[in-house]
C-alpha cells in the first residue's frame, strides 16, 4: 500500500475501538505496518483482559491489503510496554512511529473521588504514555549511537479536559495535563536522536465521550462532525515523514478543525527589588489580574 507513511512501523495503544482504531486503520491506509494494541477491557478498565479486540483490527487491515499485528500487553505495565515495542521490531523488524491514546475513565466529583479511581486513571493515562515512550526512545537511541539515521515520530493523546480542566474529571484532567507537559519535555530531550514529540487534544464520539456529545446526534446525512474518524488525518500526518519540522506542539483537532493549543505563558509581573510585605499582595495581585487575559472556562463550570 502507498501513502505518505508508505514502509513506516507504527504502535497505536487503545487501538481497538473509537479515535485509536481510526488512527490504526487510516496509517495502514497510509502504507504502514501497524501493532494494534489493546486489551479488551471495558470503559473503566474492568472486565477480562483479552486480545479480540485488537485482532479484529488486524483483521481489518490485513482486508485493506496492509499488515498489521495484535498486542493486548498492559501499556502502563513496565514489562509490558517493553513487550509491546518487542513486538513491532519481532514483527516487522523496525519501530518509527509511536502513537500512545489508550486510557480509560472513573468519572467523579473530587468529594466523592476515591483513593482507586485516582491511581487508576492517573496511571492507564500518564504512565501508559511514559512507559511505552522509554521503551521506544531507548531503541532508538540505540540506532541513534549505532550511526543510523532516526525519523521517529510520537504523537501523545491529551485533552481539552489536560488543557482547561473539566468538572467531575479530576484524575483523568490532571494526567491529561501531565501528558501535554510530557510531550513538551519529550520533544526537547529527544530531538538530538531525530524523534519529534507532539500531542492532540481531540474531541470526537467514542465509549469515553458518551454522555458528553449525546446532545449531538449523528446526522443521517452530509458530515458528522463528532466521527472519531476526523482525528486520524492529523496524527497520521503527524506519524509521517513529512511532519519533521513539528516538534513540542499540542494540536486540538475537532471535526474539520485544527488549532495549536497556547500553552502556559509568562504573564504581566511586578517587581519590588525587595522581599514583599504579605500586606502588599493584594493591591499587586489585583494589578497583575486587571493586565492579565481572562482564563478560558473550566468544561463544566457553570
Amino acid at each position: 500500500m502507498t501513502g505518505i507513511c508508505a514502509g513506516r512501523v507504527v504502535i497505536v495503544t487503545g487501538a481497538g475501538r473509537g479515535i485509536g482504531r481510526e488512527h490504526a486503520l487510516e496509517f495502514a491506509r497510509q502504507g504502514a505496518k501497524v501493532v494494534v494494541n489493546d486489551f479488551g477491557v471495558e470503559l473503566d478498565g474492568s472486565g477480562k483482559r483479552t486480545s479480540e479486540v485488537a485482532d479484529s483490527v488486524v483483521k481489518e487491515i490485513e482486508a485493506l491489503g496492509g499488515e498489521a499485528a495484535a498486542n493486548a500487553d498492559d501499556v502502563a505495565d513496565w514489562a509490558g510496554a517493553e513487550s509491546l515495542v518487542r513486538t513491532a521490531l519481532d514483527s516487522f523488524g523496525r519501530l518509527d512511529t509511536l502513537v500512545c491514546n489508550a486510557g480509560f475513565v472513573r468519572d467523579r466529583m473530587i468529594v466523592s473521588m476515591s483513593e482507586q479511581e485516582w491511581d487508576d486513571v492517573v496511571r492507564v493515562h500518564l504512565k501508559g504514555h511514559f512507559a511505552p515512550l522509554r521503551h521506544a526512545v531507548a531503541y532508538w537511541r540505540d540506532q541513534s549511537k549505532a550511526g543510523n539515521q532516526i525519523a521517529a515520530r510520537v504523537v501523545l493523546t491529551s485533552s481539552g479536559a489536560g488543557l482547561l480542566g473539566s468538572i467531575g474529571q479530576a484524575n483523568y484532567s490532571a494526567a491529561k495535563a501531565g501528558i501535554a507537559t510530557l510531550a513538551l519535555i519529550a520533544a526537547e530531550e529527544l530531538r538530538r536522536y531525530g524523534v519529534t514529540v507532539n500531542a492532540i487534544a481531540p474531541s470526537a464520539r467514542t465509549r469515553m465521550t458518551e454522555g458528553v456529545f449525546d446532545w449531538m446526534e449523528k446526522p443521517e446525512a452530509g458530515f458528522d462532525a463528532m466521527d472519531p474518524a476526523n482525528i486520524a488525518p492529523l496524527v497520521t500526518w503527524l506519524g509521517s515523514d513529512g511532519s519533521e519540522f513539528v516538534t513540542g506542539r499540542i494540536f486540538e483537532v475537532e471535526g474539520g478543525k485544527l488549532s495549536v493549543a497556547d500553552g502556559w505563558q509568562h504573564g504581566p509581573e511586578v517587581d519590588e527589588g525587595r522581599r514583599w510585605d504579605p500586606a502588599e499582595i493584594g493591591p499587586a495581585v489585583r494589578e497583575l489580574l486587571a493586565q492579565a487575559p481572562a482564563p478560558a472556562p473550566v468544561y463544566g463550570a457553570g
